[in-house]
């Protein structure tokens, strides 16, 4: 049955904007829960609201999705440069430091040792010998000159390293005098000079052992002037 009391047959014009609130606010419940992810959401389909995929690449901060890709790729840029230079500062500073041990090792070379003097030679002559007993007897300390030496080594054997004197005192008593400077056996082992041979007929070994034995003597066999 149909009551006709205004109270229950019209709504008052306070119901009708309480009405019209309530309507507003559901509706902005609803579309809140769409995108707030809410227990709404699940009715997205139901209404008709299609969803809007999210676009990471298009979205920044600062709304500028390809700057940040173009710095992110000069900064990955720079890093591969750096990388770069520094191996190739590395392979420059192995190269450099091969070339400068290599250049040391060139400059310190070991010295080649000094090669020892040939030895000296003498003609095997008279005048080969006098200057070989001369520099032996530098090397002894005897006194004596090429002029005192040859001069009594004519007189005495005419320059013979074989004569022998088979006729003077020194021959009658069983001791002849022997060689260039007519020495007797005795006298030559006597005043023989180390380094020289023991062979009395030697050329060199019997004008030391004579020049030895006239320095003792007579200081020189410079000062001899016959048959000592």
């Amino acid at each position: 049955m149909r009551s006709t009391h205004s109270g229950y047959t019209r709504l008052s014009k306070v119901h009708k904007i309480s009405a019209a609130g309530l309507g507003a606010a559901g509706a902005a419940a609803v579309a809140f829960a769409v995108v707030s992810g809410g227990p709404a959401a699940a009715d997205v389909q139901s209404v008709g609201v299609k969803p809007v995929a999210f676009d990471a690449k298009a979205f920044t901060a600062d709304g500028d999705q390809g700057e940040l890709a173009k710095q992110s790729d000069q900064a990955a840029a720079q890093a591969k440069a750096q990388v770069q230079q520094k191996a190739d500062r590395t392979k420059a500073d192995k190269e450099r430091a091969g070339k400068q041990a290599a250049s040391r090792s060139t400059d310190r070379q070991p010295l080649k040792a000094a090669e020892a003097p040939a030895p000296k030679t003498y003609a095997d002559d008279l005048d080969g010998w006098i200057n070989q007993a001369l520099d032996i007897m530098r090397a002894k300390g005897i006194p004596g000159s090429y002029e005192g030496i040859k001069r009594n080594i004519m007189r005495e054997s005419t320059g013979n390293p074989q004569a022998v004197n088979d006729w003077d005192v020194n021959a009658v008593n069983g001791v002849p005098s022997k060689g260039l400077l007519q020495i007797i056996d005795p006298t030559f082992k006597a005043f023989h000079v180390d380094g020289t041979s023991w062979d009395i007929y030697d050329p060199v070994a019997n004008i030391v052992a004579s020049c030895n034995y006239a320095a003792k003597t007579y200081g020189s066999m410079d000062n001899v002037n016959s048959a000592y």
